[in-house]
């Protein structure tokens, strides 16, 4: 262990710090032996009893991010809802905790829709979303009583209009338009540019015309319209130009259907920090630009803000930083003058995403958390393919086979896209808190693996 007399990163309680910016969840630090501890849990005798890959997430930390979105909008605007957006993280404890802490839940699927029921979440306060529901999903998000379906298409106005009337009921609705804006992140998680599968385009004539074929329904309540730009962004002057668009179609919606939504669904996006470089802003920056803009666009249109349910739908950044993916090294091969390869048993299958769409993380040895940071590896998986890499040119502690490797901020889209490739059982979830730990998803099994084959 350190000398903590000369050791930059040691704190006055004798606890160590990892020098990596806004990446860590706000009760990670290294204990008395060492070891990177989480919530006051050990990580390395929890990989040992647990086993690996393992997730492990701060469930505090979760509940502190979506209090922050609350806090934010409650001092700036008088009606709102936070509706967690559980494409980024969903289990049925999930669902349970958004409700315990009020917020509202959007779904992307039928699978998504079961899980928030199965777990007993309130259906009046759920938003389905995707761009082609099947059917089957619809008539079960109807027949369920879902709050809010967003609408994609002019097929899917149509369904619901007849699934609705089939169950004698009227169908709040939402149309998710494209207001043209090219959010700054990567081309994969850009949704709201105009070359885009996602929504009604505003300058083609799409949203105008399903406004009206909406209206013109008769088990259908036009409730409002929704948008997603992006993921991870980091420039909010996106969402400035996105609303601007917004209500100028607000405007040609007034003028030509006296027609006013009376909420508006900006969707989620804002980015969290993967890297130590990284430099997102603010919950509260992000709440004063959305909030702003959407006052200056209602003075400039007459409209009375007070009147318009205003609904975020944050998901990456309430569980991204909360995460942390456990490993154990089980080879190095050190290629003089090329570079250093580290394998851990997992990789792209419970983590697609560096594979996806090049995304970056940091990491550490748990064994030794309060070394320096003076190797450099890239960390591959277990799976077989070149391709399968987590990490290119990590700095890490000097590695040893055996070693407890944890990956920082894999709390949003790592296990909810993960898969079974090469037959690999996916990982269990645990939620720590306050030195308690609670399993809310367990590992998969091979028997799990062999279930749905029927040879």
């Amino acid at each position: 262990m350190a000398d903590l007399a000369h050791d930059p990163n040691a704190r006055a309680d004798g606890r160590h710090t990892l020098e990596l910016g806004g990446v860590l969840p706000s009760h990670i630090g290294i204990n008395a032996a060492g070891h990177l501890s989480l919530a006051n849990v050990d990580l390395v005798d929890l990989a040992k009893l647990h086993g690996t890959a393992l997730y492990v997430m701060d469930e505090a930390q979760i509940r502190c991010q979506l209090l922050a979105y609350e806090s934010a909008l409650a001092s700036r605007w008088p009606d709102f809802e936070v509706a967690y957006a559980g494409k980024a993280f969903l289990c049925k404890a999930m669902c349970k905790l958004v409700a315990e802490e009020g917020g509202w839940l959007d779904v992307s699927s039928g699978g998504e829709l079961a899980c928030a029921l199965a777990a007993g979440f309130d259906p009046s306060q759920i938003i389905a979303h995707g761009n082609n529901k099947t059917e089957h999903e619809l008539g079960e998000a109807i027949t369920a009583g879902i709050g809010r379906i967003a609408c994609d298409s002019f097929e899917e106005i149509e369904r619901i209009e007849r699934l609705a009337a089939a169950a004698q009921r009227i169908q709040q609705v939402y149309l998710r338009v494209k207001p043209g804006v090219v959010a700054d992140t990567h081309s994969h998680i850009q949704t709201g540019k105009q070359d885009s599968k996602f929504g009604f385009g505003l300058s083609d004539g799409w949203a105008a015309a399903a406004v009206e074929q909406a209206m013109n329904a008769g088990h259908i309540e036009l409730a409002g319209l929704h948008f997603h730009i992006g993921s991870q962004i980091f420039a909010f002057d996106s969402y400035e130009k996105a609303i601007e668009a917004l209500f100028d179609f607000i405007a040609h919606t007034w003028a030509t259907y006296r027609w006013l939504p009376a909420e508006i669904d900006l969707g989620g996006g804002i980015g969290v920090a993967y890297q130590a470089t990284d430099r997102p802003e603010s919950i509260e920056q992000f709440a004063e630009t959305i909030c702003s803009a959407l006052e200056r666009q209602c003075q400039r249109l007459g409209i009375d803000a007070a009147k318009i349910k205003l609904v975020v739908e944050p998901g990456r950044s309430i569980v991204a930083n909360a995460g942390v993916t456990l490993y154990t090294v089980g080879a190095i091969k050190r290629l003089e003058g090329i570079r250093n390869y580290l394998a851990v048993d997992g990789g792209m299958a419970d983590n697609i995403r560096p594979a996806l769409y090049n995304a970056h993380y940091e990491c550490a040895v748990a064994d030794r958390a309060a070394e320096p940071r003076s190797e450099l590896v890239t960390v591959v998986g277990k799976h077989c393919e070149s391709g399968d890499v987590l990490i290119i040119d990590a700095s890490i502690q000097p590695p040893k086979v055996g070693d407890t490797l944890a990956v920082f901020a894999t709390g949003a889209y790592n296990q909810s896209m993960a898969s079974n490739y090469n037959k690999q059982p996916r990982p269990a979830v645990l939620w720590l808190r306050d030195g308690e730990v609670r399993q809310v998803v367990r590992r998969e099994t091979y028997d799990d693996l062999l279930t749905c084959d029927m040879g």
